[in-house]
């Protein structure tokens, strides 16, 4: 029996990546780990409890006073670069799988107005600009956006408040969104549903070079509840992917979190979830299943409380990860079986900003019937995390678009500063 699960803590970073400063020079004194550490000695007048993590070598590959320099634990730990361009969580979980996602499009909206009007006005739609701005509102009710929370140009949004008008179906907030997909070069377009604190259009800004969109976390759409997200991805050969190669050998695939929503599987179960108690009770739910399993996990609140700029809520999400990790680490015991925890970008509550930053996340391997605790390369992509997570399951990595497994270069001594 092999099993392997990937818990994906989202916008969890170990520190700046050397090209972080690029469009915002603050960005290279981004820490997540660090910071959220730091700010939990005012915040609780405490260190953080992370048993778990620092068991699973956080602190060989994040030197900071608070963590463990040293684990019982069969372990092998390192950091990876994120092989793609800005800190994205579609694009990160994409590589992460085994695409080659290092060539996505930038591109601001506002560059290609015409372009998405056009085609939204032939699918029957009424388009207006928003004051005149980059910004267009469809059929009065649906805000077609760049997207604030990743770097300038990754991303666009099509926005919709569910109380003015359907998620799915035929003039819904999806069926704007695939419009704007078949016309849009960037690597994503997000739907989006919500309910707002008010009109959205007075939750419109300016961001980072020169595009415009919704400020999300302001609008209430992640406090009031019944939120919908679909990602629209640009296309992808999906059958080259950590996924598809598990399903076709014949590995029961689960998708939990925010993964069930960005990652294309057809033979997987999807579990999507916000809540991080349900992203892990399903996780912990898919690990006890009999047979062989590849689980890919989401935890998505780390990257709202990053966005929110709340360090506080941060080092309380990452106790509570700590707490469900536990019982995978308990579960996943057997030879063979392999924890992978790792992030998709950083998201630094205390920098300044509400945007992602570009850093290294950790990866630590729980490896039940290895010897000693051991040292990862650098990984110069998130593609190497899925390639090694292929290996694991007796899968072939190569058969991946992208990626080589991570293979240790010695045993752990000091962390790295």
């Amino acid at each position: 029996m092999a099993r392997t699960v990937i818990v994906v803590i989202d916008g969890f970073g170990i520190g700046a990546m050397p090209d972080a400063g690029v469009p915002r020079p603050g960005d290279l004194a981004a820490d997540t780990c660090g910071h959220v550490l730091d700010h939990a000695r005012t915040a609780f007048g405490r260190p953080l409890r992370l048993p778990v993590l620092e068991a699973l070598g956080l602190g060989l590959v994040h030197g900071h006073p608070d963590l463990a320099r040293r684990t019982g634990l069969p372990v092998a730990a390192g950091r990876a670069a994120l092989g793609y361009p800005g800190a994205d969580t579609f694009a990160g979980h994409q590589t992460m799988m085994g695409a080659d996602f290092s060539r996505v499009a930038v591109a601001r909206l506002g560059d290609h107005l015409e372009e998405v009007a056009g085609a939204l006005t032939e699918a029957g739609h009424r388009v207006e600009r928003v004051d005149g701005g980059p910004v267009l509102v469809v059929d009065g009710a649906v805000l077609v956006h760049d997207n604030l929370e990743a770097d300038p140009g990754i991303n666009w949004n099509a926005s919709g408040a569910l109380d003015d008008l359907p998620f799915e179906g035929p003039g819904g907030i999806l069926a704007i969104a695939r419009t704007v997909r078949a016309v849009a070069p960037v690597a994503r377009v997000i739907a989006v549903g919500g309910h707002a604190d008010g009109p959205l259009s007075g939750f419109v800004r300016p961001g980072d070079g020169g595009t415009a969109g919704l400020d999300t976390p302001a609008t209430g759409f992640y406090r009031n509840g019944g939120l919908r997200v679909r990602h629209l991805g640009a296309p992808l050969d999906h059958t080259r992917q950590l996924p598809e190669l598990a399903a076709r050998a014949g590995i029961p695939v689960t998708l939990v979190g925010k993964a069930a929503d960005i990652l294309v599987c057809e033979g997987a179960t999807h579990r999507p979830a916000v809540a991080t108690a349900d992203v892990l009770a399903d996780t912990l739910e898919a690990v006890r299943a009999d047979g062989d399993a590849l689980v890919v996990a989401n935890v998505q609140e780390t990257d709202l409380a990053g966005h929110q700029q709340d360090a506080t809520r941060y080092g309380q999400l990452l106790e509570q990860v700590d707490a469900g990790l536990a019982g995978l680490v308990a579960l996943l015991a057997a030879p063979g079986d392999r924890l992978i925890v790792t992030g998709d970008h950083g998201n630094d509550p205390t920098i300044g900003h509400a945007h992602h930053t570009r850093e290294y996340v950790p990866v630590l391997i729980h490896r039940p019937g290895e010897e000693g605790v051991e040292l990862l390369p650098d990984a110069g992509t998130l593609a190497d995390v899925g390639a090694t997570a292929a290996l694991s399951l007796a899968l072939a990595p190569e058969e991946l678009a992208s990626g080589s497994p991570l293979r240790p270069v010695g045993r752990a001594s000091a962390p790295r500063p």
